[in-house]
């Protein structure tokens, strides 16, 4: 769509959006790309930084509350890059709040997620939220690559709108391996320090 083609141009543009594949080469695997989270722009440049074949297939989850909040977030979001909207806050107990992303899972996409779950003001990740967890629990046979958005944090940091010119890029990392009968708290922060790795 020629949205997606602009959104991409613009990344590219404007905050550099390159990939460096020091763990992982780009393949059509299906895969739990999961990354640091600082910048309104992170969605994008983690999306546009990925090849062709790979955007077609990848959806980035967002949250519904920002992306779904005016009809032109929620267009560009929607048509611009395929997300799956996701609820934040306070949940009905009989409803999964993952559940869009087992439907996207199932049907063979990847997904990209920021497990701190919000924007933090630190260039390094806080505490990873549970959702990865689970996904990894249940999807055993989905590849999960940490990234290290790089720069992000001083070109579009949380409370500001307008970019710096900044050469941004997304490090892709080898993929996390899964560990028998690991628990949730130490899966969590195994993969947390996978992304602190890549920005050294």
């Amino acid at each position: 769509m020629w949205l997606s083609t602009i959104l991409t141009g613009a990344a590219r543009a404007l905050l550099g959006a390159s990939a460096r594949w020091q763990g992982s080469p780009p393949t059509l695997a299906q895969r739990l790309y999961f990354a640091n989270h600082t910048s309104h722009a992170d969605t994008i440049v983690l999306w546009s930084a990925l090849p062709a074949p790979l955007r077609k297939r990848t959806r980035p989850v967002a949250a519904a509350d920002y992306w779904g909040a005016s009809a032109a977030r929620r267009f560009i979001a929607l048509k611009g890059l395929n997300a799956v909207l996701i609820k934040r806050g306070p949940r009905d107990p009989n409803v999964d709040p993952l559940a869009p992303l087992y439907e996207a899972l199932d049907a063979g996409q990847s997904l990209i997620l920021f497990p701190e779950g919000t924007r933090g003001h630190e260039a390094l990740p806080g505490p990873f939220k549970s959702g990865l967890f689970h996904l990894a629990q249940r999807y055993p046979n989905v590849e999960l690559i940490p990234v290290y958005l790089e720069n992000l944090h001083r070109s579009l940091p949380k409370g500001e709108w307008l970019p710096v010119p900044l050469n941004c890029a997304a490090r892709f990392g080898a993929p996390l391996a899964r560990v028998g009968g690991e628990d949730k708290q130490a899966f969590l922060e195994r993969a947390r320090a996978a992304v602190v790795e890549l920005s050294r």
